[in-house]
């Protein structure tokens, strides 16, 4: 990880933004970039580094939310 663009602002939306492409590319989705490496992960890191992934930041209301199942 080299750097993080400033819009995701911080390494753990980076790592979740980045593992949820990977998830995309490992569904077949193309990649936006060539890259070295044919590793999803690896790519979607690049792709995020880059600034090439659009995302969007959900903010969950509190009053809607349930607790989780365990």
């Amino acid at each position: 990880m080299e750097k993080i663009p400033e819009r995701i602002g911080s390494k753990y939306r980076f790592i979740i933004i980045a593992a949820e492409r990977a998830k995309q590319l490992q569904s077949g989705a193309k990649a936006k970039m060539k890259t070295k490496s044919t590793k999803p992960a690896h790519v979607a890191m690049r792709e995020v580094e880059e600034d090439l992934i659009d995302f969007e930041i959900v903010q969950l209301d509190p009053d809607r939310a349930e607790a989780p199942k365990l």
